[in-house]
């Protein structure tokens, strides 16, 4: 996991790209949020957040930065994570404003870690993209 330490992989919204089922693929594999939009799903190429007018597109930031936080558009994205995948990106995004990447990287690390063989779990499938344990059955 050691792709989890580059601040390129976590989108502005505070999505963990790391664990990304768009990233952890072998076929097309997206290089994250951050990177250039060649391979990227047209999720990602047409993410609204990512092209927010209140956000610079050059800058290296983060949405807790925006005199608007949370948006609407952050809040929608949010419920749906929390909802559908036990992950919140408002709660990333406090974890990295209070604590600093360099911790919220290590909590990441520790959180996506399949416990059977340390590789990656993806958020979106719930299991190990190395031996495919599930989420659920972690230690």
């Amino acid at each position: 996991m050691n792709s989890l330490n580059e601040v390129s992989l976590i989108a502005p919204c505070g999505m963990n790209c790391g664990v990304c089922m768009a990233y952890l693929r072998e076929k097309r594999k997206c290089p994250g949020c951050r990177a250039p939009d060649t391979n990227k799903p047209i999720s990602c190429t047409k993410c609204r957040i990512k092209h927010c007018e209140s956000f610079p597109i050059d800058a290296p930031g983060f949405c807790f930065e925006c005199e608007k936080f949370p948006c609407d558009k952050l809040k929608r994205l949010d419920k749906r994570y929390r909802t559908k995948y036990n992950m919140g990106m408002i709660e990333n995004l406090e974890n990295i404003k209070t604590y600093g990447l360099e911790q919220f990287f290590a909590n990441e690390k520790t959180r996506w870690a399949c416990s059977k063989c340390g590789g990656t779990i993806c958020v979106h499938k719930g299991y190990c993209y190395s031996c495919g344990e599930p989420l659920c059955n972690r230690t």
